[in-house]
C-alpha cells in the first residue's frame, strides 16, 4: 500500500475556503482517502457484521454522511428536516446497499461539506448557533470543527471494526 503524505502536509489549500476552515476539510478530505483504501477488498458479506458489539462498517458510512449534514445544517442557522431525521433513523437499518454505494454516498457527503464550508466567511465563524430541539449553544466555527472530528472519530472505529473482521473473515 502506497504511503501518502497526509492532506493537511501536503501545503494545497481549498478555493474559497475561510482560513480557519482549512484543518476541518482537511481532516475530511484526509477521510474520503482513507476510508476508500480502507475497505479495498473488504468482503460485502461483512458490511454489517459487529464484531464484539461494536458498530457495524455499513453503520460508520451511513452515519458519517448523516452526521456531516446534519451539522452542518445546525452550523447554517436551520433545524433538521423531516428526511433528516428519517435518514438518523435508518443509519443503524441493515439494508441491500452496496460498499461501493455506501461510498459514493459518503464522498458525496464529504465533498458537499466542503462546499457548504465555503459559504461561511470568516467573519461568521463565531456567530451563534442552536443545536436540536433543546437549543443548545454553539458557534458556527464548533459546528465546523465538530463535523470534521467526529468524522475522524467514526474513522478510526471504521477501521478497527475493518481490522477485527478482515483478520476473523481470513482466519475462517
Amino acid at each position: 500500500m502506497e504511503t501518502k503524505t497526509e492532506v493537511w502536509l501536503r501545503g494545497s489549500k481549498t478555493p474559497g475556503l475561510a482560513p480557519q476552515l482549512q484543518p476541518a476539510a482537511d481532516a475530511l478530505l484526509q477521510t474520503k482517502e482513507e476510508i476508500r483504501s480502507i475497505l479495498e477488498g473488504f468482503p460485502e458479506a461483512l458490511l454489517w457484521e459487529r464484531p464484539a458489539g461494536l458498530a457495524a462498517v455499513g453503520f460508520h458510512l451511513k452515519h458519517i454522511a448523516g452526521v456531516l449534514d446534519r451539522l452542518l445544517t445546525y452550523a447554517e442557522g436551520a433545524m433538521l428536516s423531516e428526511a433528516q431525521f428519517i435518514y438518523l433513523k435508518s443509519e443503524t437499518v441493515v439494508d441491500n446497499s452496496t460498499i461501493k454505494e455506501l461510498l459514493e454516498v459518503l464522498e458525496n457527503a464529504i465533498d458537499t461539506a466542503i462546499d457548504r464550508y465555503k459559504k461561511f466567511e470568516a467573519g461568521t465563524l463565531t456567530e451563534e448557533r442552536k443545536v436540536g430541539r433543546a437549543g443548545l449553544p454553539a458557534t458556527v466555527f464548533g459546528l465546523c470543527f465538530h463535523a470534521a472530528e467526529h468524522t475522524m472519530r467514526h474513522l478510526g472505529q471504521l477501521l478497527v471494526t475493518v481490522k477485527v473482521l478482515r483478520t476473523r473473515h481470513d482466519q475462517a
